[in-house]
């Protein structure tokens, strides 16, 4: 298994990069869950504004069982980016096993009403993760 924690993607003029950590304060393996958080910051290094609308996900376990998720926005928001601006916030996936991995897409918006989608790369939770460099 690789140990990618972290993963940086452009697509579209916008790079999204996702650092992950395991949070064992909130973990109780014991009882199969592991908790883990991870950043992702939105940087518009295009040339033109653009509106997040909504998210993808594929996560998997380490059994290969795979769970997607999907929804408006990202933490209750849609947040639009001009020309070099960046967004950044921090959510979280509990798994039932010590690993697992992320990756999906989020679907924007261009000014003129143009939909496409960006990819999230994908990295790694895992209980071997460090706090956010």
């Amino acid at each position: 298994m690789s140990n990618t924690l972290h993963s940086d993607t452009i697509t579209h003029g916008i790079r999204v990069i996702a650092d992950a950590r395991y949070v064992p304060e909130r973990s109780h393996p014991e009882e199969g869950y592991y908790f883990f958080s991870y950043k992702i910051t939105l940087k518009n290094e295009g040339t033109e504004w653009a509106q997040l609308l909504s998210r993808y996900w594929i996560i998997i376990n380490a059994n290969g069982d795979r769970d997607e998720v999907k929804g408006p926005g990202v933490i209750g928001q849609h947040p639009g980016l001009a020309p070099g601006e960046s967004f950044e916030y921090t959510s979280f996936c509990p798994l039932n096993t010590e690993w697992g991995t992320m990756e999906g897409t989020y679907r924007m918006k261009r000014e003129d009403g143009e939909e496409f989608d960006i990819n999230i790369g994908r990295f790694y939770l895992t209980t071997t993760a460090q706090v956010y460099g």
